[in-house]
């Protein structure tokens, strides 16, 4: 096999060239051994030496100008000129509102606006009872009104009402439509200082928020006694929101309270499916390892509201002498909705001597409750009555120097103290059938109630 000649030798002057060929015709193997370490030996140098990239503060430097030509400005100005935009704002209504003050402080300047606030039926709606109101406007880059909005609760809890006023080329128009709430489940926590109350102003949590924690843990925690500095509690819950703004608070989904260093959780559970009448399953409060919450009897006949005189002796404020106290006095407004205990039926409903207006409720183990001084009865007698249900509304008919609920427990016929009675009532356990979905969803409520504690360490941070 011919051996390759490299391109070097084919330079040389050709009396060389024939020699070399002699020498290969002669010795072939002699002479490709060495030129295979020559060019080897040659090859491994050039490798060493081979230089590196230049230092680019070496290379050459071309500074190259252009010219640019400038985009005519005219058809930009005249662009932005006929520009139009839309501008959003939200304002709560205040009790010295007329139509003009408000849609000033709107930013609106829209006399006919004004003008047809004061004098549509539905317009009107806006500044007529209860201040507070969120109206929502639209409006154009001339402060005028395009587009007002406004929403409140109906009677149904399910939905809500929608104020609609638009403007159209033939002028304003009102209209009033119904739209279901959308749920949504907020985060929450707060310290005790001086009440409950103020621990959920502080945290901006709704009243009703406030008294469904008493009443949660009421079986546990004396509210109105128990309280310490320092205690605090977590707690997560619905709100029905209407086009995004919070309108109602629904239900407490769990909660965590912390009284004395001890804590307490409960949680919200309604197993699935019906009961034996073909009804939903009623659903309850319960611990996280599955004990329920709710007992035979409530701790209070209305809800979380302040002791006036206890279960004891006491100076009567009407005969003027000592006397016992067979009953708790619930302080309240008049109005407040009174509510049944426990189950059971109504065995006298109506006028008597010092109760007034008094409901008489007749439970199982022969025992009985009272609740007197009402302005309104709202039961009758022989009808059956649960837990929870409003039974007639607080007043100070009969013997009463103002309004509150005088409420009585009677076993076998002797009063007995109300408080001690709902403690030693026996609680309704969830049904063993329920208890696989009852863990599966307590899993979740742990972790939400440790991001409800983390609130309030950012908040104090």
């Amino acid at each position: 096999m011919p051996l390759p000649v490299p391109s070097r030798l084919l330079s040389l002057p050709s009396h060389l060239l024939l020699g070399i060929a002699g020498s290969l015709r002669r010795h072939p193997q002699r002479v490709a051994a060495s030129l295979a370490a020559l060019l080897l030996g040659t090859g491994v140098t050039a490798f060493g030496v081979a230089p590196l990239a230049p230092d680019a503060a070496d290379l050459p430097v071309r500074q190259v100008l252009e010219a640019v030509q400038p985009l005519p400005m005219q058809p930009q100005t005249d662009a932005l000129s006929d520009f139009r935009f839309n501008l959003f704002r939200t304002e709560s209504t205040r009790s010295s509102d007329s139509a003009d003050a408000l849609l000033k402080r709107l930013n609106l300047n829209d006399a006919a606006a004004a003008t047809y606030l004061r004098k549509d039926p539905n317009a009107q709606l806006i500044l007529a009872g209860r201040p507070g109101k969120t109206v929502t406007v639209e409006a154009s880059d001339s402060q005028q009104l395009l587009k007002l909005s406004m929403r409140w609760p109906s009677d149904d809890e399910t939905r809500f009402n929608r104020l609609v006023i638009e403007r159209s080329a033939s002028g304003f128009s009102s209209r009033i439509e119904t739209a279901p709430y959308t749920r949504s489940a907020r985060l929450a926590s707060g310290s005790i200082e001086t009440s409950l109350f103020a621990a959920t102003d502080e945290a901006r949590i709704p009243d009703g928020v406030g008294v469904q924690i008493a009443e949660i843990f009421s079986g546990d925690i004396d509210f109105r006694r128990a309280l310490r500095k320092g205690d605090r509690f977590n707690v997560v819950y619905e709100t029905l929101e209407a086009d995004g703004e919070a309108l109602r608070t629904a239900r407490v989904l769990s909660a965590e309270f912390v009284n004395a260093g001890k804590s307490y959780q409960a949680m919200w559970f309604q197993p699935e499916g019906q009961d034996a009448a073909g009804a939903p399953n009623k659903g309850g409060y319960y611990t996280l390892d599955g004990q329920s919450l709710r007992r035979a009897y409530l701790s209070s006949p209305v809800e979380f509201s302040r002791i006036s005189s206890g279960f004891s002796m006491r100076f009567h404020p009407i005969l003027q002498k000592w006397r016992a106290h067979l009953g708790t006095d619930f302080a309240a407004t008049t109005g407040t909705p009174a509510r049944t205990i426990g189950d059971g039926v109504v065995s006298f409903a109506g006028v008597q001597n010092g109760y007034g207006n008094v409901v008489f409720i007749k439970h199982r183990d022969n025992h009985e409750t009272v609740y007197a001084h009402l302005s309104k009865v709202s039961v009758q007698n022989g009808q059956s009555v649960s837990q929870g249900q409003t039974i007639g509304l607080v007043g100070s008919s009969g013997w009463a120097t103002g309004p509150h609920l005088h409420f009585e427990v009677r076993v076998n016929g002797t009063q007995q103290d109300p408080m001690t009675m709902a403690k030693q009532s026996n609680t309704i356990p969830v049904a063993a059938t329920a208890l696989p979905q009852f863990r599966q969803l307590a899993s979740g409520v742990k972790n939400q109630l440790q991001a409800a504690a983390t609130i309030s360490q950012t908040r104090a941070e």
